[in-house]
């Protein structure tokens, strides 16, 4: 009898147990939607205001021709557009690298140069999302970064694995150079333990500059 009750109520378990992951695996699918859903039409508006600033442009810019400092020194500030045709990455650019951020866009990391701008402009994305095109780009491979100060064309010259601790990728430089980073390996589900960096080399001192 006992052994009887114990099944009908291990089965009740087992029933609730899948009714439960069930559950939870339709509010996890749900969140991916929302998430991949907020980060798409925040790039459509991004693109649009990016497209509004670059018609705009005589009265945005300085004298001078660069990005205003308080500006591009705001966190969440759009700061461009990176292209990188040969492995359909193409997104926008904001200031900064907190986690809303890296949702909906990629990010410029503080403390590096501008995009475009002669140093060591490093920018990171998620390896599930904007940067994960980047697991089949090639050396020579073509980089674009677009602002309001013109189109900047990058030559992949280097890709590497790191560690987390190795920021010296992120270095300053006196030449015009790119570095994209993202978590790696990219198929890893959870934490990943390395840091994928990609080092490009602006192909021309000068610019295709707009109006």
């Amino acid at each position: 009898m006992n052994f009887r009750i114990h099944r009908q109520q291990a089965y009740r378990l087992l029933r609730g147990g899948r009714y439960l992951f069930f559950v939870l695996g339709i509010l996890a699918l749900g969140y991916v939607a929302y998430v991949w859903l907020d980060a798409k039409l925040f790039q459509e508006k991004q693109s649009r205001l990016f497209v509004q600033q670059l018609k705009e442009l005589p009265e945005v810019k300085r004298a001078d021709g660069a990005i205003p400092a308080a500006a591009a020194a705001r966190n969440g500030a759009l700061l461009g557009r990176i292209e990188i045709p040969s492995v359909g990455i193409a997104a926008m650019i904001l200031e900064g690298i907190e986690y809303k951020t890296l949702l909906r866009a990629v990010g410029h990391i503080p403390g590096t140069a501008l995009p475009g701008q002669r140093g060591n402009a490093a920018l990171a994305g998620h390896r599930d999302t904007f940067f994960r095109g980047l697991r089949d780009i090639g050396v020579d491979d073509e980089i674009t970064l677009t602002t309001t100060n013109g189109s900047y064309r990058y030559r992949v010259e280097s890709i590497k694995v790191v560690k987390p601790e190795d920021i010296q990728v992120l270095d300053s430089s006196d030449e015009a150079i790119l570095t994209l980073v993202t978590c790696y390996p990219f198929e890893l589900v959870g934490p990943a333990p390395r840091r994928y960096i990609v080092r490009a080399r602006r192909s021309s001192e000068n610019a295709e500059r707009f109006p």
